[in-house]
């Protein structure tokens, strides 16, 4: 059995859990989010604890398992919780503004970038060049911030562009002087 699936998930406080046919609701206080359950996955709500069980030792049932678990564990920290992915801005003239909503990108192109958050997501800036990227949903707060990455990601030789926090950039070493 799988190690990951077979392990129940604590239901926080804050967190409610409700099985609507084959789908699980969650709710908290950071929002609601939803998931339809594959065939032969099956969860049932004891004791403030999810199980989720398997109907059987089949390939596609087992890399379900674990999957389903993680899914639904995600989603009672992503309503109680919320997810962060923080982002950094290296370049001189490379910056970013908040109005209203709205993120603003100068990334040295001819024009700014205008960025709309998807429903639920959130950005906070600290300073002008740190991006956070807040959220319930996992899947969205990573693809969003993968999103801004991807609009200049950090290039090799001097490094600029948008980094994760923390995130190391491999770098070459450049042209040397000819003799």
């Amino acid at each position: 059995m799988s190690r990951i699936g077979k392990a129940p998930i604590e239901i926080s406080k804050g967190a409610n859990v409700e099985l609507k046919g084959r789908k699980v609701h969650v709710s908290g206080p950071n929002g609601e989010l939803d998931y339809t359950l594959n065939p032969g996955i099956d969860v049932k709500i004891e004791d403030d604890q999810v199980v989720v069980t398997r109907a059987s030792d089949s390939k596609p049932h087992r890399s379900l398992h674990g999957l389903t678990r993680a899914l639904i564990a995600n989603m009672i920290t992503g309503v109680t919780s919320g997810f962060t992915k923080e982002l950094e801005i290296l370049g001189v003239g490379f910056r970013a503004e908040l109005s209203g909503n709205l993120l603003k990108l100068t990334l040295g192109f001819s024009h700014e970038i205008l960025l709309q958050p998807a429903p639920g997501i959130k950005f906070v800036l600290e300073g002008n060049n740190k991006i956070k990227v807040t959220g319930h949903d996992k899947q969205l707060v990573g693809e969003t911030a993968a999103f801004i990455r991807s609009l200049r990601p950090p290039e090799p030789y001097k490094g600029k562009g948008i980094r994760y926090a923390g995130e190391h950039v491999r770098r070459k070493a450049g042209k040397t002087a000819g003799a």
